[in-house]
């Protein structure tokens, strides 16, 4: 049967099928032992090359003080990697350890399909993570995963542009929206209209979730419904169509799809002076910018009705609750959150360390970017902000509405009343309440 008709006479309604078997080593991964009697796990995750070569390291490490257990890995595009999963956990023939998304983990625990790794404690030491931290992987009160890394979005301003314009880079740690309204109208003024003063992606989730939180809305809500009001989503778009109407934000059609790179941004580019990011990307965009970026908190977090931000992560590792490997796949968690050579070897690739202790041992061996980021994150983590519920089943279908109905906006299709109306409906539906 190919891959996408076990996709669809199965789906994810077939991972209870799968329970109880073993991985049988085929296709996306293989999880047979090895041989000489050692333990072969099978580990699976998305990214690039580079991720790979610095996985790799640290997996040689893992095996090197664990004899006996052998890791064996494959990767892969992200956008291929949730049809990939989903077919191996519906053939009965889940990883061992495997990159989860956050809009799936729910949808996977709620299906039994994950080990439930608090129950756990005297192999897999999560005592080093904050309770935001911990949080991102709890679904009631089991824990379904560990952060691979930690990040957040943060504001950067290329100040190379805001020199060179003689424009004042605000206050990060006390500006608010009107405060980048008014910052980006000044950027574009001054060069005549060559850069625009800002950019952002108003499609984006993890965007909105923040200002949903600073207007006292949970976007997701601990039940797993849509928190998010029409009013918050309509002012939402209405400060982006705001910004556009000024000047400061490029006009429709300007911003194409080029590309997820640093090198491919358009404040790479010069195009922007500033934009969201997530930090552990701080350091490809600075390169990719020049070099002289300052990092900012997300406008509004001192003078709305509370903060928005959030400790977030680029993926979580969880165990398949039918790992025939339980002890070994535990092991290796462990020495991923906990150990500091791995972390090392790791580097940010995935953020930073989970584990704040071992975040603080290896930023001295990191670049100057990279240690910006990491203070960011640990400095998050230190203050007091909203619990970040996990994705419900529906979020992905939440996430392309949120992008087309943007885009309705943007081209003036829909006004911001009309699309936050029509977003609010269809999230409903999307998450079946």
């Amino acid at each position: 049967m190919s891959r996408r008709a076990v996709l669809r006479t199965a789906g994810l309604t077939g991972l209870g099928l799968g329970l109880g078997t073993s991985a049988c080593g085929r296709g996306f991964g293989g999880g047979d032992d090895a041989e000489g009697g050692t333990v072969a796990l099978n580990m699976v995750w998305w990214g690039d090359a580079k991720r790979a070569e610095k996985t790799q390291a640290a997996l040689e490490i893992f095996q090197r003080k664990n004899p006996g257990v052998t890791v064996r890995t494959e990767y892969q595009d992200s956008g291929p990697y949730k049809d990939k999963l989903a077919t191996r956990f519906a053939a009965g023939n889940a990883p061992d350890v495997m990159a989860m998304r956050m809009d799936s983990l729910r949808e996977y625990a709620d299906r039994g399909a994950l080990l439930d790794l608090g129950q756990h404690a005297d192999a897999l030491d999560l005592t080093g993570l904050s309770e935001n931290a911990r949080a991102l992987a709890t679904v009631g009160d089991r824990t379904y995963g560990v952060p691979a890394g930690l990040n957040a979005i943060g504001f950067v301003v290329n100040r190379t542009l805001t020199e060179k314009y003689n424009v004042a880079v605000p206050d990060g740690n006390t500006w608010n929206w009107p405060d980048l309204a008014r910052f980006a109208r000044e950027v574009t003024r001054a060069s005549g209209g060559r850069v625009y003063g800002t950019n952002f992606e108003a499609y984006t989730l993890a965007n909105i979730i923040v200002f949903t939180r600073q207007r006292g809305e949970d976007f997701y809500t601990a039940d797993g419904g849509l928190g998010v009001s029409e009013a918050t989503v309509a002012d939402w778009f209405g400060i982006v169509e705001s910004m556009r109407a000024e000047g400061g934000f490029p006009p429709a059609g300007f911003i194409e799809k080029i590309g997820a790179s640093a090198e491919q941004s358009y404040l790479a580019k010069g195009s922007i002076a500033s934009q969201i990011i997530p930090t552990n990307n701080l350091l490809a965009f600075n390169a990719a910018a020049g070099g002289n970026l300052a990092l900012l908190r997300i406008p509004g977090e001192t003078q709305s009705v509370r903060r928005g931000q959030s400790v977030d992560c680029p993926h979580l590792w969880s165990i398949a609750a039918a790992s025939k490997h339980r002890a070994e796949a535990l092991r290796l968690l462990d020495f991923l959150v906990n150990d500091v050579e791995a972390s090392k070897a790791t580097g940010t690739t995935r953020g930073v360390p989970a584990n704040s202790t071992v975040a603080e041992e290896i930023k001295p061996t990191l670049s100057r970017d990279d240690q910006a980021a990491t203070e960011y994150l640990g400095g998050l983590q230190r203050e007091r902000l909203p619990r970040s519920y996990t994705y419900p089943p529906g979020s992905s279908k939440i996430a392309a509405t949120l992008e087309s109905i943007a885009a309705e906006v943007e081209f003036k299709r829909q006004t911001p009343q009309q699309a936050a109306k029509a977003f609010v409906e269809a999230g409903r539906k999307a998450l079946g309440r």
